[in-house]
């Protein structure tokens, strides 16, 4: 019989997000918030609940043989572990997040070098101090439990790194971004002998292909129309699709039924269009996974 694989997942901000994404790949996950070992819908997987600050060094030694987390905590532990797809999802955007380096709205800090001898206060604490040293920058990098922004804005250090997504947190703590350091985002991780081992591999490739279609098909739409044969050439010159379109003609009539998939950014504008060349009866429908 073969082992279960030992799969990691974050606790937190994404815990919710993560559950809802293999929810949608075909998994689902329950679990009692007593306990760190959710319940899963598949016998060759067994489920761990840990920090995703802490994900890395459990895959790297063993302990989990497969997780996810962020890029940013790979980095921030110097993991060893083999990267096995980005996943970019959040609980708030589908882009990846930006770790920044943050000041007060009036301070005269403006570039990396006028921090020179301050205090920078973070949770990105050995990314942060190698950051600088390879730029030859002496600062005091100084961990932070929590609530970052407070610490500047009450003087307890002269800037933070922080992560965001759309920086609304950061100005609305009277911070302006000075610098950028690094995007990161959600990524499946393996231990390397795990890895190499062929039924753990086929399995963590499994997850990562259903993740990865499950989160392209909430970018994407399906839509389907009729169309007479007289229009048919100028609606399907107005169709963006992943492959040239699906057409069949209509029984007994010369309409045909015209069917694609298109980013869900562009549908809106789309539909309009397409009913001023001939379309009708036009269906938009969500898809669950594009593989």
């Amino acid at each position: 019989m073969i082992s279960q694989l030992k799969l990691g997942i974050p606790k937190g901000s994404l815990q919710k997000a993560t559950f809802a994404l293999f929810k949608r790949s075909g998994w689902t996950i329950n679990v009692n918030d007593r306990s760190y070992f959710p319940e899963i819908n598949d016998d060759t997987i067994q489920c761990a609940i840990c920090r995703a600050q802490e994900m890395s060094r459990y895959v790297e030694d063993g302990t989990l043989d497969a997780g996810l987390t962020g890029k940013d905590w790979i980095a921030e532990n110097s993991s060893d572990v083999h990267v096995v797809a980005d996943l970019i999802y959040s609980k708030v955007s589908a882009r990846p997040a930006r770790w920044v380096l943050a000041v007060p709205y009036d301070s005269p800090i403006r570039t990396l070098e006028d921090l020179k001898g301050k205090k920078i206060a973070t949770e990105l604490l050995a990314f942060t101090e190698r950051y600088f040293q390879d730029r030859g920058i002496s600062v005091d990098v100084e961990f932070s439990w929590g609530a970052t922004e407070a610490k500047v804005v009450s003087g307890l250090a002269d800037a933070i790194v922080e992560v965001t997504e759309t920086g609304s947190t950061i100005k609305a703590h009277g911070l302006r971004i000075i610098h950028e350091l690094m995007q990161t985002n959600t990524q499946l991780i393996a231990n390397r002998k795990a890895w190499e081992d062929p039924h753990r591999r086929d399995k963590i490739e499994q997850i990562a292909l259903l993740l990865q279609g499950a989160l392209l098909g909430e970018k994407m739409v399906g839509i389907k129309m009729n169309v007479p044969q007289d229009k048919l050439e100028q609606v399907v010159g107005r169709l963006p699709s992943l492959n040239a379109p699906t057409i069949a003609s209509l029984y007994q009539s010369d309409w045909f039924s015209v069917e694609t998939v298109v980013d869900t950014g562009v549908v809106r504008d789309l539909i309009p269009e397409l009913l001023k060349e001939g379309a009708e009866g036009i269906i938009e429908y969500p898809l669950n996974k594009i593989i």
